[in-house]
């Protein structure tokens, strides 16, 4: 039961934003917004040469006779933006207080002296998911010392194993919603096609029709198929951005778990003989 509690304690250490973890409420709220906006704001009269809503005066209107689609690429849009502050938040918790090359190179420094109460003060003062996962290794180190009856590559291995637990509870917050940022970047440049392929259609229809009365239709077909394939490779543009530089920086962390995992085992094995 006093391992469990050990265990559990560094939770408490993790103080901060986590993530979202309803992130349909997002996309919700996103979609919500991006409606209101198409309509209440884009559609509105004074972006309008007359009350028809043929002739766009400014940006907003011409982004208005993008047709329904605008909205949903909008949806997109938005989420990438919601969910890249969300990641943002949570991996400033994740990495803690400090610089993380920093923390790795003290704790390093605090094996080598084999000062294990220092390397404690680093991880409650670094906090974090690393300082969780390192906190973890040292309190399995510590208990290996004082367990007996057991050969040192089984210690050396139930350390290891400490470790790579400890990292697998952190894993889900660290990569927590960055596959809905993936999912976009598809989504978004095929909305977008959708958005042209509509667009188009349009346009060959009020050509097929002939005649000058149907300049009008032609030209919101291209506005159409132009505005969304714009709004579409933008979306793409910034989700693919966000999900390369959030992956980049989870497997920062993540190299920065196994340095510090290898440092401890390493350690132990160095310190510590083959009992007789």
């Amino acid at each position: 039961m006093a391992t469990n509690q050990k265990t559990a304690s560094p939770a408490k250490k993790s103080q901060g934003f986590t993530g979202v973890r309803g992130a349909f409420w997002i996309i919700v709220v996103c979609a919500v917004v991006a409606f209101t906006l198409f309509f209440m704001w884009f559609g509105h009269e004074s972006h309008f040469a007359d009350a028809t809503k043929e002739q766009p005066i400014d940006v907003w209107g011409t982004i208005f006779k993008g047709g329904i689609i605008v909205p949903v690429i909008h949806t997109l849009l938005y989420t990438v933006i919601a969910m890249t502050i969300e990641r943002w938040l949570a991996l400033k918790t994740a990495f803690g207080k400090g610089a993380l090359p920093k923390f790795v190179s003290e704790i390093k420094a605090a094996l080598n002296a084999n000062d294990f109460a220092k390397a404690q003060q680093l991880c409650d003062k670094q906090r974090g998911s690393v300082a969780n996962v390192v906190g973890a290794s040292l309190r399995a180190y510590k208990e290996m010392e004082a367990t007996s009856g057991i050969k040192k590559a089984q210690k050396i291995a139930k350390i290891s194993q400490a470790h790579e637990e400890a990292t697998q509870l952190e894993m889900p917050t660290l990569t927590m919603n960055l596959p809905i940022i993936a999912t976009i970047v598809t989504l978004g440049t095929l909305t977008g096609l959708l958005g042209t392929v509509v667009g188009m259609i349009r346009s060959f229809s009020a050509l097929s029709a002939g005649g000058g009365a149907d300049s009008a239709a032609l030209s919101q077909g291209i506005s159409e198929a132009l505005i969304n394939t714009a709004f579409g490779i933008g979306t793409s543009w910034c989700a693919v951005v966000a999900y390369n530089y959030y992956t980049n920086k989870v497997d920062k962390l993540t190299f920065a778990l196994d340095e510090v995992g290898y440092s401890i085992a390493q350690t132990y094995e160095a310190n510590h003989t083959e009992e007789a």
